[in-house]
């Protein structure tokens, strides 16, 4: 196992996720705004994120509110300290914007605690499709190298697209989406080729989560650029099982680590998840055709070998035989 993933959603109420969301949101408005229970964190705003989730000031979280964050708190680091005894990475899930600030503070507070001696235990995950994605991702790796702090990272394109941009819409304000999936494409290139240039100067790490064969492409080409040995354990390409098999393949055969997401739990919840997967990739639908046909012609390659060997077991031996006397 390379790395782990964990949804700050199963350790903490969503509710609570949203207020202490708004808190924050309104905090970055308003710096002189007091959060008593908030621990020391890394940027979770850029000047460009979208801040219309919370038009008023929020009210102080009550008692009950601030022993919940506790206990959640509390679970996470429980996580991580059994992923430091194992040294297996912890990678934090992203989710939709009304509460991806919260989660981001838990991910940053806890990575100033367990992220030491240059190596990152807890990663966070950037989601390309937002328009703030690359000026946060700058900025909190910039903040996190200044202060000595190793950051991982997993680098996705996002899965909330239709929710995302009705809410904006309701609300009147436009799409924190890109306009285009184009657009995506290049903030998500982008950001891989600003982890990778860190990288190779000796900081941080990078989870590249993609089922985009031409994303694949453009950071293995980018890495071997850089110099960035192939066997680099602060490089990890990802992909979900079953999915994308070319490019697995392709990108380990070429020397690169390589992992395969499984996802596990009652179907019900199960597949969703892998809706929005298969929504946050909008190229997969052509990458599994590419899939379907070069299995098609290693399943040719097969028959035709099993084909060919029964037949020399049906021919007649070109052995000579001599029978004589002694």
């Amino acid at each position: 196992v390379s790395f782990v993933i964990a949804k700050i959603t199963a350790i903490c109420p969503i509710g609570l996720l949203k207020r202490v969301s708004d808190l924050l949101r309104w905090q970055y408005k308003d710096p002189s705004f007091y959060l008593p229970w908030k621990l020391n964190t890394l940027p979770i705003f850029s000047d460009s994120s979208a801040l219309y989730h919370t038009l008023e000031k929020p009210a102080p979280l009550s008692p009950k509110e601030e022993s919940d964050l506790q206990l959640a708190h509390q679970r996470l680091l429980e996580l991580c300290q059994k992923c430091v005894q194992d040294n297996v990475a912890l990678t934090i899930d992203a989710e939709d914007t009304s509460i991806q600030p919260a989660i981001d503070y838990f991910t940053y507070s806890s990575a100033i605690m367990y992220n030491q001696d240059g190596n990152p235990i807890v990663f966070g995950t950037i989601q390309a499709y937002l328009k703030d994605a690359k000026e946060r991702l700058f900025v909190t790796t910039k903040t996190a190298q200044s202060l000595g702090i190793p950051m991982g990272f997993k680098l996705v394109r996002g899965a909330y697209m239709s929710s995302e941009s009705k809410l904006a819409s309701l609300l009147g304000y436009d799409s924190p989406i890109h306009n285009s999936i184009q657009e995506t494409h290049a903030c998500y290139n982008d950001c891989a080729s600003f982890m990778l240039e860190r990288i190779a100067d000796g900081y941080g790490a990078v989870v590249l989560a993609t089922h985009n064969v031409e994303s694949g492409q453009l950071a293995a080409s980018k890495a071997c650029d850089l110099g960035i040995q192939k066997g680099n354990q602060k490089l990890e390409f990802a992909q979900l099982y079953g999915m994308s098999e070319a490019l697995s393949f392709g990108l380990r055969n070429a020397g690169f680590q390589v992992s395969k997401y499984l996802p596990y739990g009652p179907v019900d919840m199960v597949m969703p998840y892998l809706l929005r997967r298969a929504e946050e990739n909008r190229g997969l639908l052509s990458t599994s055709s590419l899939d379907s046909v070069l299995m098609g012609k290693e399943l040719k390659r097969r028959l035709k070998k099993l084909q060919f060997a029964k037949s020399e077991m049906a021919s007649p031996s070109s052995m000579k035989i001599e029978i004589g006397t002694h």
